[in-house]
């Protein structure tokens, strides 16, 4: 992953009798957890894609949906978080979505599921070598080893 920031979009998607006032009320207290525990830079609420006739467009809030920007370091965090918090909740599953790829997490967690996770951590988080290399050299330095052209 190559920028300095990941883009996480977070939705909660209810039980089956769980109500909007519910939901909205987990996604609130989710936003906090994850502003007080974790290194993120931002947790707000998604804007729906589009409003009901009579709204104003900047007031409709997506129900369920968080936007989370964190450094990519962060991801794994933020995800084990989830995994954590759902259980107990009136919320059935999380999807959660970096750089276009999904993956849904749900309260009950299998062996498959936790390797699905593991792999999709592991494709949007740099890895310890990288994040290493950064913290010796600076986000601008080129990277030890790599020469620019020109340069003997």
């Amino acid at each position: 992953m190559s920028s300095s920031v990941s883009r996480i979009s977070v939705v909660l998607e209810g039980v089956d009798d769980s109500d909007p006032e519910e939901l909205e009320s987990c996604t609130l207290a989710l936003r906090e957890l994850l502003l007080e525990e974790l290194d993120v830079l931002d947790a707000v609420l998604e804007r729906a894609g589009r409003a009901p006739e009579g709204a104003k467009p900047g007031d409709v809030i997506a129900l369920g949906a968080l936007a989370v920007t964190a450094a990519p370091f962060a991801v794994r965090s933020v995800v084990q978080l989830l995994q954590t918090w759902i259980q107990n909740r009136p919320v059935r599953k999380i999807t959660l979505a970096v750089d276009g790829e999904t993956l849904e997490v749900d309260a009950l967690s299998t062996a498959d599921q936790r390797r699905l996770i593991e792999a999709f951590i592991a494709r949007h988080t740099p890895s310890q070598s990288a994040v290493d290399t950064e913290a010796r050299t600076g986000p601008d330095e080129p990277t030890p080893g790599r020469g620019t052209a020109g340069q003997d």
